[in-house]
């Protein structure tokens, strides 16, 4: 499994941007910042931000939001996005990778990531950068596809909720993008973030268990 590179993603910035306001996914993202928990005055990372419709949902309540991404093209769009709804000022968006993350230790109250620590051959490198850079009792949250997340499931959640159009196709991408990557079990998802020394492991299933919002302390 090979590693993305940002110039794979920059062609995609208004795909992912209107996939990240689907009905579906909107939702879910609502769903994983209240699992988070309170984002009132803390500080917030995004690892792998695309155009930081994610940290949208807290930025009225957040400190100070940050969101880095591997594609440059989706780092100028959160910028955009952004300013367009008047959160310039409490923002930073950066490029660069998951692997490596540009912040010191301990720097932020909560980091989350949706959509992106699968896309990863090594997960686990991701997750320990966000634990690292997450504060001690700080909190990290992630989205994953679950294990029944593929094409003909995919299908059958848009046909049971009429999902057409672009909100149809952006989920049937996903859950094949999935079964070339990574797709998870809760015990498995656990065992990994135990490793990692993450604490006090939590999932919650979303789209009818096609994937799951799980949220670890540090």
């Amino acid at each position: 499994m090979r590693k993305m590179n940002g110039k794979e993603f920059d062609n995609l910035v208004l795909f992912f941007d209107q996939m990240a306001r689907t009905s579906w996914l909107s939702k879910v993202h609502e769903e994983l910042v209240h699992a988070s928990g309170d984002w009132t005055e803390k500080e917030i990372l995004d690892v792998g931000c695309g155009t930081g419709r994610l940290l949208l949902k807290g930025a009225e309540e957040a400190k100070r939001l940050t969101g880095i991404d591997l594609s440059s093209q989706m780092v100028e769009a959160s910028k955009e996005n952004f300013i367009l709804h008047g959160y310039g000022h409490k923002s930073t968006f950066v490029t660069g990778d998951a692997y490596d993350l540009p912040f010191t230790n301990n720097s932020f109250d909560k980091c989350v990531s949706t959509c992106v620590m699968f896309l990863l051959p090594e997960p686990e490198k991701g997750i320990l950068e966000m634990l690292r850079v997450t504060k001690n009792e700080g909190k990290i949250a992630m989205l994953n596809p679950a294990k029944d997340m593929n094409p003909q499931n995919a299908a059958k959640y848009a046909e049971k909720y009429h999902l057409s159009g672009f909100e149809e196709t952006a989920l049937l991408k996903w859950s094949n993008v999935s079964t070339s990557r990574h797709r998870y079990a809760i015990d498995e998802l656990t065992n990994l973030l135990l490793a990692c020394h993450a604490k006090r492991v939590v999932h919650k299933p979303v789209l009818e268990g096609l994937a799951l919002i799980t949220t670890a302390e540090k």
